[in-house]
């Protein structure tokens, strides 16, 4: 007897089904989500022209532009895989404490020159000491009263104390990255929970900055677990979401870890502009390694990047993603305070 041959699930959907569900706000289902993930590379540019009609919903054809200070390099007591910044890494990186106020506010500058929305001031370690909060806090004013500019800090774990100094010096928004899912989490990192990271979010959510939570992908997390981490970002409400695909950084407990390719990646983003749909979706570090030639296909669902480099990896020249964007037909979305 002849078995029949059964459809595959996870090319079965009509990809507009899932955009007309996210333009509604239905939460996609398990099945649905991981359709996205799973479908195969004949169904790419069906996926993200569904994924664009959202994006284009809520953000038309703009881009917005974030740059990265690297305020602390090194230094940190956490054991994060990813990191080469972390105790457990041996990989050659710059390492000084926190930069003074004036190379933060001339950092600003720079970032204004290049057409950049929000400035996002990083520094590595667990959490702010007082004085390195204060240092921030003294470039944030000098900032915001010079420039039309939107700052984003990530600093760590915050105490509630310390979010409300920073909103109240006028820091727009926070940064702490979930990363990846609650049952992936610790195969990552065992020296901070999932939990510190939600609750630090939400401080920063309670003390009136806007939460800014991602994910790393390429970390050995199975697909379910991306959704997983879709879903998550959705309830924790975060207003930007920076997706970073893994640079497996030589000398990093991850490192030679090389899960991913383009296809993937936007399928990916894909699925964070189904299960998000309204929020601010990032392509981020790692794009330019493991997106490569197919970079502007990522601002179909994607409606921001990072220009310029990244921590203690490089990315691509500024003025090339300028150009990236304008030969998209999309715009570069000027900071409006």
């Amino acid at each position: 007897m002849t078995k029949t041959a059964q459809p595959n699930l996870y090319t079965a959907y009509d990809w507009n089904v899932l955009a007309d569900k996210a333009l509604r706000g239905e939460l996609l289902t398990e099945a649905e989500a991981l359709s996205v993930l799973e479908a195969d590379d004949d169904e790419l540019l069906a996926i993200m022209q569904a994924a664009f009609r959202v994006r284009k919903h809520f953000y038309g054809r703009k881009v917005k532009l974030n740059l990265i200070i690297n305020a602390k390099s090194g230094l940190c007591p956490e054991d994060c895989g990813y990191c080469s910044q972390s105790i457990v890494s041996t990989a050659p990186v710059s390492k000084y404490p926190l930069l003074e106020k004036t190379t933060l506010v001339d950092g600003a500058r720079k970032a204004l020159e290049l057409k950049v929305g929000t400035y996002c001031i990083v520094a590595s370690g667990r959490g702010p000491t007082n004085k390195e909060l204060e240092q921030v806090i003294e470039a944030v004013r000098e900032i915001k009263e010079t420039m039309p500019m939107k700052i984003c800090a990530c600093l760590g774990i915050l105490s509630e104390d310390q979010a409300n100094r920073l909103k109240e010096a006028g820091v727009d928004r926070y940064n702490h990255n979930l990363n990846t899912s609650e049952g992936h989490f610790a195969s990552i990192t065992k020296s901070h929970t999932y939990e510190d990271r939600v609750n630090t979010v939400d401080k920063a959510k309670n003390a009136g900055m806007s939460p800014c939570s991602g994910c790393i992908v390429g970390m050995g997390e199975t697909n379910r677990d991306i959704v997983d981490i879709a879903y998550s970002l959705r309830e924790l409400d975060a207003d930007s979401i920076p997706v970073n695909f893994l640079n497996p950084i030589p000398g990093t407990p991850l490192q030679g870890l090389k899960e991913l390719n383009p296809r993937k990646c936007l399928k990916v983003l894909a699925l964070f502009r189904f299960i998000c749909p309204s929020k601010e979706i990032r392509a981020s570090g790692g794009r330019e390694l493991n997106l490569r030639s197919l970079q502007p296909l990522a601002l179909y669902a994607a409606n921001s990047v990072f220009v310029g480099d990244y921590l203690t990896t490089e990315g691509q020249e500024a003025t090339l993603d300028h150009r990236m964007i304008e030969d998209l037909g999309f715009e570069i979305e000027l900071c409006a305070l």
